[in-house]
């Protein structure tokens, strides 16, 4: 479980009360609070959690809008809580992208386990997109050595592995990337 750090957004002092002793006797640690969105969402960017429950319905700025927003900026997993299931307000939810939906009658018994998924599968969709990035940096990087290589072997009728040692060696000279080296030989060659 570890401490993880959590910020509750929630209208009812009782219920942040009730959250926050749900949590801390899991090893949570509770690092702010919040009665409304605006707030709320002040507190989370400010604090950088691991985790934030919000109510969905909240004076001023909604609770669904404010787990969007922490969602589009990805500042951490959002657990939603409230009072109904009411069809638009789990549309809601899942447009807001909320990690889980909880009833407040039932947290008691669903709270720890949702926050547990939760921090586990943001953790997974945070690794998974740096992945992503990675393989698109590593893609981008290949198509920019391969375009250099042509460039030189049509420039120096070279062959295409003499082009990419030529490549390679001048990155290990000058101490700087493959792609350092081929951007280089693509802008000399377009001037």
């Amino acid at each position: 479980m570890g401490e993880y750090r959590v910020v509750i957004i929630d209208s009812d002092a009782t219920w942040r009360r009730n959250i926050k002793a749900m949590l801390a006797k899991m090893g949570y640690w509770v690092i702010g609070e919040a009665e409304d969105g605006v707030s709320g969402l002040k507190l989370v960017r400010t604090r950088q959690p691991d985790l934030v429950i919000i109510e969905a319905f909240l004076p001023g700025m909604d609770g669904h809008e404010v787990a969007r927003i922490i969602h589009e900026d990805k500042l951490a997993p959002v657990v939603l809580i409230g009072n109904s299931t009411q069809q638009n307000i789990i549309e809601k939810a899942k447009a807001a992208r909320v990690f889980a939906f909880l009833m407040k009658q039932e947290l008691e018994y669903n709270l720890i386990p949702a926050v547990e998924l939760a921090l586990m599968n943001y953790q997974e969709i945070v690794r998974l997109e740096n992945q992503v990035k990675e393989l698109k940096d590593t893609l981008e990087t290949r198509k920019v050595v391969e375009r250099a290589k042509g460039i030189l072997m049509e420039t120096m009728g070279i062959s295409e592995t003499e082009a990419f040692k030529r490549i390679q060696r001048q990155s290990m000279n000058k101490r700087i990337s493959m792609r350092a080296v081929a951007e280089a030989i693509i802008l000399a060659h377009n001037l």
